[in-house]
């Protein structure tokens, strides 16, 4: 039998499903030998097919996402490149760009010589740049700690202090000054030390430059190269650049000149050199020529120092000005201040004395009551006066600076012995009541300067005091003709003298010559203003009554004669007040004169406060600095003797 393969087998009819039976027929049964009748086939389950899911909803999503973060980008893109582009430019400007003012050159300080009495060398400005000490910058957080110690010792300065500059509150903060006007030589150790960190920083990527932001200005520093000479004339010159106190304060509008300014690119804090930058410069100030003459000024200085030194004195003060011009001098204080270190100076001594002290002057300003006798014609020179040994005015007994019996002295006797009683029975004679003496002896005072400022528009001037006569005191209406009571300063005292040697027109006191700019161009002073005080021939006699204190035996001004010379001077020895205590507590010594007498050239005058060593009269201690002062003014100005005599005014008489 042949078998056949399933493959060739044939496939087997499936039955279908049976028919339904006819309706109304009965049903056929198998008959004998018929084949029986087949099992209807179990009903077959569906398939179920599995289909692949359409890729288009999520390619939808997909394109749907992406096209929402790139329109997030691009209108990001829009607001950065449109709406804020230039806010953002800014901020990419500031970041990029450093600008740092340039400091304009001082102009120098000079005597009427031209010699330098202060003047600018190149110094330098250390300054950071504090973002570049912090984290992201350096990778560490020490950075600013590490810089600090390194600086400390360079710039003499806490290490603390640098820590906190270059940790700033503001974290924005570009810009911070160490220190200022610093010596080449400090900037040449922390640029040595700045470079040899970048060297190794090239080397060892583990180190780190920490003074990467440490930089530099060119700017000046003031020197003073004579020290303390004229220091109270010159002042200093603060840490911000400005003037101080005296002529650096009063003129630094003009020594300052006009600060300029740079800006540059900048990255790790250095010059990117390939980007251009832009640089307003800076206009260098104003020499100043001062009228001093550098010489006469030591002598002054050097004489009142000695002194003040030796008489133990609390301070003391000459000027020397030119009677003819009005110009000063020299103006001298003790003790001083050398301006190139005012770490070592004391407060009290800082300043202009001459011009900021006020006092009573004493004596030395009965030359103003006699002067008002003379102008007012009342008095000659040669007028009687008797004097007594005490005189009983108001609710005071008058005397004089010694005890005596009665004087018969002239008027101009009353001046050459310095008498407080017969200046004040001399002034009485001024007016018919005493009241309207007093108005007329203000007056004068007033024409003199007493209490008024000087002209010199010096910081810190003090008018002194000088009351109403409508509210003087019974004891002020006495006091005042012999110069107590009243209060001036130096330069006041100085002008008076200056203003009878100079046939009684008053010129206002300079210090300035001029200034030269930048462009070499020289300005002159404004001339000074001149006022006719008293009668020429009123100036004449109260110089030969002033020669009277100097030269006759009886003078108390003797220690201030020159030989070949004619002097007119006086002597003052006042009370003096306390500034501590506001009560009298030791005396001012004081000196006032000029020369030649019958021609002068040179006025000065001298003062000393409350000398507690020795003697304390003016013409003991003051009169010898006069003439050591006048005698090297006259040679310095070769000023020749005139070679005429004296008119040796009588002092006293007979009764």
């Amino acid at each position: 039998m042949t078998e056949v393969s399933d493959r060739e087998a044939p496939r087997r009819r499936v039955p279908g499903p049976a028919k339904p039976a006819r309706s109304g027929g009965a049903q056929r049964r198998p008959g004998p030998g018929s084949r029986p009748a087949r099992r209807p086939a179990p009903p077959r389950r569906p398939v179920r097919l599995i289909r692949l899911g359409s890729p288009r909803p999520r390619l939808r999503m997909v394109s749907l996402a992406l096209t929402l973060v790139l329109l997030a980008f691009v209108v990001r893109l829009l607001q950065v490149q449109g709406v804020d582009a230039s806010t953002y430019a800014a901020k990419a400007e500031k970041n990029r760009y450093v600008g740092y003012t340039l400091a304009a050159e001082r102009g120098g300080i000079t005597d009427r010589n031209g010699v330098a009495l202060a003047t600018s060398v190149d110094a330098y400005d250390i300054t950071a740049d504090p973002t570049l000490f912090s984290r992201e910058q350096l990778k560490i957080d020490d950075g600013p700690e590490q810089a600090a110690a390194l600086l400390a010792p360079i710039l003499n300065q806490d290490q603390a202090a640098i820590v906190r500059k270059l940790r700033p509150e503001n974290k924005n903060l570009r810009y911070t000054l160490l220190a200022s006007r610093q010596t080449p030589q400090v900037w040449k150790q922390i640029k040595d030390l700045k470079n040899a960190l970048t060297t190794k920083a090239e080397k060892d990527k583990s180190t780190v430059n920490v003074l990467a932001g440490v930089l530099s200005v060119a700017s000046s520093k003031r020197v003073y190269p004579n020290g303390d000479l004229a220091a109270g004339i010159l002042g200093w010159v603060n840490s911000d650049g400005k003037g101080g106190g005296g002529i650096e304060q009063q003129l630094n509008k003009e020594l300052s000149g006009k600060d300029g300014e740079i800006r540059y690119a900048q990255s790790g804090g250095r010059q990117v050199p390939t980007v251009g930058s832009t640089e307003t410069p800076a206009v260098p100030g104003s020499d100043v020529e001062l009228t001093i003459d550098r010489d006469i000024q030591w002598a002054a200085q050097n004489a009142i120092s000695e002194q003040v030194a030796k008489s133990k004195a609390d301070r003391g003060y000459v000027i020397v000005q030119d009677t003819q011009t009005g110009e000063i001098l020299a103006m001298a204080n003790s003790p001083g201040f050398d301006p190139n270190d005012l770490s070592e100076a004391s407060a009290a001594n800082l300043g202009n004395a001459a011009v900021q002290d006020a006092y009573e002057p004493g004596s030395t300003a009965k030359v103003i009551s006699m002067a008002a006798v003379l102008e007012e014609g009342v008095a000659t020179p040669g007028t009687f006066v008797v004097v007594p040994n005490r005189l009983h005015r108001g609710d005071r007994l008058f005397k004089d600076d010694i005890d005596h019996p009665t004087w018969y002295l002239t008027l101009n006797g009353v001046l050459a012995k310095s008498s407080n009683i017969g200046t004040i029975l001399a002034t009485g004679q001024l007016g018919k009541t005493q009241k309207q003496s007093n108005r007329i002896l203000y007056d004068y005072l007033r024409k003199f300067g007493f209490g008024s400022y000087t002209g010199l528009g010096y910081p810190g001037e003090t008018p002194g005091i000088l009351a109403a006569p409508g509210t003087w005191s019974t004891s002020q209406q006495y006091t005042i003709p012999f110069g107590q009571g009243v209060s001036i300063n130096a330069m006041q005292a100085a002008s008076v003298y200056s203003t009878v040697a100079n046939g009684g027109v008053r010129v206002e006191p300079t210090l300035v010559r001029g200034t030269e700019g930048p462009d070499g161009q020289f300005t002159p002073a404004p001339k000074p203003k001149k006022t006719r005080v008293i009668s020429a021939k009123t100036a004449k006699t109260l110089a030969q009554m002033l020669e009277s204190v100097v030269d006759d035996r009886e003078g108390t001004g003797t220690k201030a004669r020159i030989p070949g010379y004619r002097v007119a001077g006086k002597t003052g020895t006042a009370n003096r007040v306390d500034p501590a205590t506001g009560r009298y507590r030791g005396y001012t010594s004081s000196f006032a004169g000029f020369a030649p007498a019958d021609k002068p050239r040179v006025t000065v005058y001298c003062a000393i406060q409350n000398a507690t060593a020795g003697n304390y009269f003016g013409g003991q201690i003051c009169g010898p600095i006069y003439k050591k002062v006048m005698e090297f003014a006259l040679k310095t100005l070769q000023v020749p003797p005139t070679g005429a005599k004296a008119a040796k005014l009588p002092v006293s008489y007979r009764p």
